[in-house]
């Protein structure tokens, strides 16, 4: 064992170490990483040989929380870690995203990389060092790689940038962004922001790359140590005859398509795959079987090659816009009857419908992750279905993909949601067609739902993707706004940009070509703002503001806060008594304990049940005044008076002398019996015991020339007998003697 150890040294002073040689050995690559108490292990095996008829790159990113690592049993009936939730497939996705690019175009062999969380104190956050660790591993293995690369968190803080904040720094932040990037170039980007500029986007990324500069080095460093030999391979066998006869018969085809402007997707699609058939149909039937496939593959470089020179050459695009133009918009609210909100937003061939439901604090999503537990009041899921892209396929759950497009979209959304809203929110948006940045027409149907749901939102929000076209080491370049699909996928760059129309408030982005300047990313911020306020003038149009109210449907909700000393008694033993306020009103009442005390939430279809939770909430909940009348039951008759029921769980002494003007001689001449509904007056609350003197006849009028018999003194009190007075010969203690007007 000839173990290897590395330290990355942060600007605040803190340690990442990378070490290999003694964990998993048996692995084509593995390192483990420390920072502090947090330790990730990353490994990477890869086949040997391609499987046959493969031409892409067969590559699998795994990322794995285990609970132990934070000293936690999971949750469940099995208590054992199942499949991946949406953070560890959120923090896959971010090693993905980097590494695939980097792979040579050749190598097509199986390859798996795993990322798995052993320790973690909660202080740092391993999401922002997963993508090192799988860097790491493949640098050290023998597997070909053109990395190696590093990923960090930027985050700005109090002002300044901070790399890899902790936890409870990243709270404070304003804005945060996980930046991908080999030495040399950016490669991916996401992150979320509060309405920042582009010219702060652009010095975020600059921290970053700088941080991520040193981490490559250092990595260079292992694999010089270890003499690392990246291994031989040959996964594609090529006819370059061939491809030379494909080029010839079939771009200038091909060239005509694209530059032929047509917006029909599926038109484009059939007059592209119309060439190579006939390109296939004129070859013999022998080579035609045992050559289709590399005529294909050659063919796709041929039609990438076409619609690229096509944009640098003469500035036109697939569908015959300008590279700054957005496709056509069409938007239409309240589309649907039965939920909260609904709005279907349309941009060219890409269309989003989006539903908004407000429910309750039951409805809140329960998050129960190794490193964070709480919960989310704001959800947004996003569906994908096959048939958006006339696919003829079954839909089987969600994928990937649609957790990493409903995250971004959730996280552009988010900072404009309204602070302290009463509701849990759902938006959900199922994408009914797709060429072209189906998240950020989430991003629009779900603002243009949650104003016509009644959602006071801060500011609407909108988003736009932006792609690159450009040549080897980006001398000429185009930086198309609304990208189609074509575009994303033989362009150089995907660049969605989501904010209002004062700021940025979430990015992702996706870079395929080395060489990328901040120059061309500046441009690309630009004429993506330009874009957002174009649509954002569309949202404008269709719905200016948020409904006034919200829809007669709609649960309202009421909350309140109360003394932390009360909710036991809202509570009731065993929840007795907030079950029967559920019943009486036929409201939905939930109750938290927080700082400030017991916060109570009161939701119902109609406000008549609101308002009789509210009742009694408030009878349990309301203090007694000095005074104040209230309407009591009778709960006791003794000899010297009646106990009354005035508030809930809150009985007075009702003296006989306070009960009427007359004198009484004993109870019975009262006429009260136990059920009584009486009205009382308080008339003293005594400050040492907190017991309670009622009164009727303070509500009674005063007869005519009514004297108030003076009270009797009471007899002193003996030594050793507080609260007594003289105990009486023959008999037991009975106190003073009572009298008409005194107790």
């Amino acid at each position: 064992m000839n173990p290897i150890k590395k330290t990355i040294t942060l600007a605040d002073g803190r340690e990442i170490t990378l070490e290999t040689g003694k964990l998993a050995k048996q692995a084509d690559g593995a390192v483990e990483l420390r920072m502090g108490n947090t330790m990730i292990l990353a490994t990477i095996v890869s086949a040997k040989q391609a499987g046959e008829g493969v031409d892409f790159m067969p590559l699998t990113v795994e990322y794995k929380e285990k609970f132990s690592a934070a000293g936690r049993f999971p949750g469940g009936f099995l208590k054992r870690e199942g499949r991946a939730g949406d953070y560890e497939i959120l923090t896959a996705r971010l090693v993905d995203r980097v590494l695939r690019p980097l792979f040579p175009d050749n190598y097509h062999a199986d390859t798996f990389v795993n990322v798995t969380l052993y320790s973690a104190d909660g202080v740092d956050c391993p999401d922002a060092l997963a993508g090192l660790a799988a860097s790491a591993a493949l640098t050290v293995s023998d597997i070909p790689f053109n990395g190696p690369i590093a990923e960090v968190r930027v985050a700005r803080i109090d002002g300044k940038f901070v790399i890899d904040p902790t936890f409870e720094q990243l709270e404070r932040a304003d804005m945060e962004l996980m930046v991908g990037a080999t030495a040399d170039n950016i490669m991916m980007v996401e992150g979320e922001m509060n309405e920042v500029s582009e010219a702060d986007l652009l010095a975020a990324l600059k921290t970053a790359h700088e941080a991520i500069k040193d981490m490559c080095r250092v990595q260079e460093e292992m694999a010089r140590e270890l003499g690392v030999v990246k291994r031989e391979y040959c996964h594609e066998v090529n006819d370059e005859e061939l491809r030379a006869d494909v080029r010839e018969k079939c771009y200038d085809k091909a060239y005509a398509i694209a530059k032929a402007g047509c917006a029909d997707k599926h038109w484009r699609i059939d007059s592209f795959d119309a060439v190579v058939e006939d390109y296939l149909a004129a070859m013999p039937e022998e080579e035609r079987e045992a050559k289709e496939a590399l005529v294909r593959r050659y063919y796709h470089d041929v039609e990438k090659e076409a619609m690229r020179r096509c944009v640098l050459d003469e500035g036109i695009r697939l569908d015959g816009r300008k590279t700054n133009e957005i496709r056509p918009i069409w938007c239409e609210t309240d589309y649907l009857p039965g939920p909260h909100g609904s709005a279907v937003f349309t941009r060219g061939e890409t269309q989003a419908l989006a539903t908004v439901t407000l429910g309750t604090k039951l409805d809140e999503k329960i998050l129960d992750e190794v490193l964070v537990q709480g919960r989310e009041r704001f959800l947004l899921h996003y569906n994908f279905p096959p048939f958006s892209t006339g696919e003829a396929k079954p839909q089987r759950g969600v994928g990937r993909r649609e957790i990493g497009h409903g995250n971004l979209a959730h996280r552009a959304l988010k900072r404009m949601f309204p602070d302290n809203f009463p509701y849990v929110c759902r938006i959900v948006s199922d994408i009914l067609e797709s060429n072209g940045s189906s998240s950020m027409a989430t991003v629009c149907a779900g603002t243009l739902a949650l104003l016509d749901a009644g959602v006071k939102m801060k500011k609407p929000v909108a988003g736009i993707a932006m792609g690159l076209i450009s040549d080897e080491g980006c001398t000429k370049y185009a930086v198309l706004s609304d990208i189609l699909g074509d575009e994303d996928h033989l362009g150089d760059m995907d660049f969605k940009v989501t904010g209002t129309a004062d700021g940025i408030t979430a990015t992702q982005m996706d870079i395929k070509c080395d060489g990328l300047s901040y120059e061309i990313l500046e441009k690309a911020l630009n004429q993506a703002r330009e874009g957002r306020l174009h649509i954002l003038g569309k949202i404008h149009e269709t719905i200016a503001e948020p409904r006034e109210d919200y829809k007669p449907h709609v649960p309202r909700i009421v909350t309140m806060l109360i003394p932390k000393e009360l909710i036991g008694a809202v509570i009731g033993p065993g929840g007795k008594i907030i079950q029967g306020i559920q019943e009486a009103s036929g409201a939905t009442v939930s109750i938290d304990e927080i700082d400030e005390g017991g916060f109570i939430e009161v939701a119902a279809p109609n406000r008549d049940s609101i308002d009789k939770a509210l009742e009694l909430i408030n009878a349990i909940v309301e203090l007694p005044e000095e005074g104040k009348t209230y309407t009591g039951t009778v709960r006791n008759i003794m000899d010297f008076g009646a106990f009354v029921e005035f508030m809930p769980h809150r009985d007075g002494l009702l003296h006989i002398s306070e009960i009427s003007w007359e004198r009484l001689e004993n109870m019975e001449a009262s006429g009260l019996k136990e059920g009584d509904t009486v009205e009382v007056k308080l008339i003293e609350i005594d400050k040492k015991t907190g017991k309670y003197r009622l009164s009727m006849r303070a509500l009674q009028p005063k007869p005519e020339g009514y004297v108030e018999p003076q009270r009797r003194e009471r007899a002193p009190r003996r030594e050793g007998g507080e609260g007594r007075g003289p105990r009486r010969e023959g008999g037991r203690d009975r106190g003073p003697r009572r009298n008409n007007n005194a107790q």
